[in-house]
């Protein structure tokens, strides 16, 4: 039997006979809120209870780092087993969004693993304790049946990515040399389809800002000064409507990229129609573009909240002020540092000079898309066809945020995310949960590719 079919044979008996399904119920049990201060403690204990055991007892060594933004703690760990050999470097985060817990239906728990059929419920279940448990059992999985991995592995899981991964960025400039490999391979966000393996090697950036108009101190009877003051409502109502045409196509012509390119579009044509769980409109969004093209290969703007007045409970005055905080999901190809300056511009020609743009301390992700045809994606493309028997999806990009560009353009490494969840699976809502059937598929295809790279006499470069 090759070292390939004995790790496949590993992963499937520890799958099928309740060793992930224990596993996961361990961590999920850990309330990992990193958005509450009662979570706090919970951070901690993830990495020293549950993931330092783990990786010790697969010959990894393993260091506790402080954030350098304060925030939850960070976990390295690495297993080299000859300098010569390539090195994975992977990425989980074992924080969860709040639990919600009075919002779960009856009979779950969010800290609970339930199963019902072919469900296990709980929070985190799939993001990410489960994306990141699977890679590191495939790892697992080699280990066992080769006496080795046959390369160098490094895993970094941090505890508040649900908090904007607050000191990520930081702590990999500052960490370069420790986290330094040929490849980053890691897992989080859904599937296009449950049944079928998605690779995606960047994601879109996101740029939070509030549009405010403050015309006055305090509110004026509408009765008395209607006509004669300026409504700041009214104005922002406007200067929101000068972004987007009617349908939501975006009219600043700087947020239009330029990075939808022929080959791009190619590879977005081939992908299933896209799956929300709810009626999509056809009619929102670029009019010459699929959907795949707007979530995935263009720039999309949202207005998240407004405000003006006090809307719980209304009077008859003129507010002085009225505020919107606004989002650009924005693709590689937008000019970053010109997004907010752009709009200024196209706000004063507008006519709209009393709007003031305030930019968010937080929320702010850069756009990042490794080349489709890069060496990196068709060999982890072939590894995992030929486990799965299906193609995988490919998508230059997922059509949300990560901190990908701590990976990408910090250590400079070629990105590949596989994910193990899927878009039903209510991440961040109350009754959170993973598909047994994804689950063990993932963890086979991972343990094939990890088996294959350990295999390769001739993979690619990290500048390949």
């Amino acid at each position: 039997m090759s070292t390939r079919d004995a790790a496949l044979k590993v992963s499937a008996e520890y799958f099928d006979k309740g060793g992930f399904q224990a596993d996961l119920a361990r961590l999920v049990a850990f309330p990992t809120e990193s958005q509450e201060a009662h979570g706090a403690p919970h951070l901690m204990d993830y990495l020293t209870q549950a993931m330092i055991p783990m990786l010790t007892g697969m010959g990894f060594t393993t260091q506790l780092h402080e954030n350098p933004a304060g925030a939850g703690p960070i976990l390295t760990a690495e297993r080299i087993e000859d300098p010569a050999l390539p090195t994975v470097l992977s990425y989980g985060h074992g924080d969860v969004i709040r639990a919600q817990t009075d919002q779960w239906r009856a009979g779950l728990a969010p800290f609970e693993l339930i199963e019902e059929g072919e469900r296990l419920y709980g929070r985190g279940t799939a993001d990410n304790k489960s994306q990141h448990l699977i890679n590191l059992r495939a790892w697992a999985a080699l280990i066992e049946a080769n006496g080795r991995l046959g390369f160098n592995a490094k895993v970094l899981i941090e505890m508040g990515e649900e908090s904007g991964s607050p000191g990520l960025k930081a702590f990999c400039e500052a960490q370069r040399a420790l986290l330094a490999a040929d490849v980053f391979i890691a897992s989080d966000g859904p599937r296009l389809s449950p049944a079928r393996p998605t690779i995606f090697t960047g994601s879109r950036g996101g740029v939070m800002f509030d549009l405010v108009v403050e015309l006055r101190e305090g509110a004026h009877h509408s009765g008395n000064f209607g006509g004669l003051l300026a409504d700041p409502a009214i104005i922002l109502a406007h200067a929101l409507a000068s972004i987007t045409d009617r349908r939501g196509q975006i009219r600043v012509p700087e947020w239009r990229p330029d990075s939808l390119t022929p080959r791009i579009r190619e590879v977005l044509a081939v992908l299933p129609p896209v799956e929300a769980g709810i009626p999509l409109d056809a009619d929102w969004g670029e009019e010459s573009l699929t959907p795949a093209e707007r979530v995935f290969g263009w720039n999309s703007f949202a207005v998240l909240a407004m405000t003006s007045g006090v809307p719980a409970a209304p009077v008859n005055a003129i507010a002085g002020r009225a505020r919107a905080t606004c989002q650009l999901r924005h693709v590689v190809g937008t000019p970053v540092e010109d997004i907010l300056p752009a709009l200024r511009r196209h706000l004063d020609a507008e006519g709209f000079d009393r709007v003031k743009i305030v930019p968010a301390n937080r929320g702010s992700f850069p756009a990042t898309r490794l080349d489709p045809d890069h060496p990196w994606v068709r060999f982890t493309s072939r590894s995992l066809e030929q486990t799965t028997g299906l193609a995988p999806h490919l998508l230059p990009n997922l059509g949300g945020s990560l901190p990908n560009d701590c990976f990408a353009d910090v250590l400079g490494l070629p990105t590949i995310w596989v994910p193990h969840s899927y878009a039903g699976c209510s991440q961040h809502a109350p009754d959170e949960h993973i598909l047994k059937p994804l689950a063990r598929q993932a963890l086979l295809g991972m343990t094939g590719l990890f088996a294959d790279i350990a295999a390769a006499t001739d993979l690619p470069g990290k500048d390949a």
